[in-house]
């Protein structure tokens, strides 16, 4: 291998590991290392593998390297497809769900984060499509409802619109402090549909609930921030900052918010959802001692 080759492939690798910041732990992290056209690692996600029927949602999961592919070079696909052989609507797309699940401790900040991008179908090409990358609470696997569960979404955004919506649902349903179905959210323009980093801290180093925050970035631009007195309900917060969580990465196709696709709406690789890394940091002074 020339050098030149060689100095390419080392800084394309290191440019997709999750990054270090001073002052910060690594907690956890997945750089989606392994070869092109394979699963990502199944000791740190469950693939989903059906209909899910939320949300007048279109797509069924597929557990296979045609929805949810490495791509060789350090990043995960998800990519969503028409297919005439799925039901109930023909589109099959990808959703994983980490194993890992994480508690925000309280004294310290805690920081989830993921690099994304988009694939370069134009927006008039993506009615219908809705890429995320979310949190539920682990409660939801063990007979806890939505929205009880509590639900953070840190990017969601739909029909190939260049601005990225943070959210958060939780409590009771209709209605409730967070004003389902619709959540309490902020949003932010995205300059376009290349690499952006997408972050939610929780702060919890005020001395009581009511003084904690979550706060949702992308890149350094705050663009949502809710307090603990807002929500004003100590069950309630501790559902989305003192309770585990799991991180889920996901296309969705069609649904109540963006609508269905339509006969412009372009499926593949233009319409995928690419990640370089998640992953879960704490601010200094955490140590594995305080879990």
């Amino acid at each position: 291998m020339h050098l030149w080759s060689l100095i390419f492939t080392l800084s394309a690798a290191l440019a997709w590991s999750p990054p270090s910041y001073s002052n910060w732990q690594t907690l956890w992290s997945d750089a989606f290392n392994g070869p092109s056209g394979t699963l990502p690692d199944q000791g740190n996600w469950n693939i989903i593998n059906r209909y899910m029927n939320v949300n007048n949602e279109w797509e069924t999961y597929i557990a296979s390297p045609h929805e949810v592919q490495l791509s060789g070079g350090s990043t995960l696909q998800m990519v969503p497809w028409r297919n005439s052989s799925v039901m109930p609507r023909g589109w099959s797309s990808g959703r994983v769900e980490s194993v890992y699940t994480f508690t925000p401790q309280p004294g310290v900040r805690t920081m989830a984060e993921g690099l994304i991008r988009f694939g370069s179908h134009p927006i008039t090409a993506k009615q219908g499509i809705w890429p995320a990358f979310w949190l539920l609470g682990d409660s939801i696997r063990h007979g806890t409802g939505w929205p009880a569960c509590g639900e953070l979404d840190i990017l969601e955004t739909v029909n190939g619109q260049l601005t990225g919506h943070g959210t958060i649902h939780c409590g009771v349903f209709p209605g409730g402090v967070c004003n389902e179905p619709l959540g309490r959210g902020g949003k932010v323009a995205i300059p376009n549909q290349e690499w952006q980093r997408w972050r939610i801290i929780w702060d919890r180093t005020a001395g009581s609930w009511e003084g904690e925050s979550i706060s949702w970035y992308m890149n350094e631009q705050l663009f949502h921030r809710v307090v603990g007195a807002e929500i004003a309900d100590a069950a309630v917060w501790a559902s989305l900052a003192h309770k585990p969580l799991f991180f889920i990465l996901n296309v969705a196709v069609g649904g109540d918010w963006p609508g269905p696709p339509n006969g412009d709406t372009r499926d593949g690789y233009g319409s995928m959802m690419e990640v370089a890394y998640v992953a879960l940091y704490a601010s200094a002074g955490w140590s594995k001692s305080d879990l």
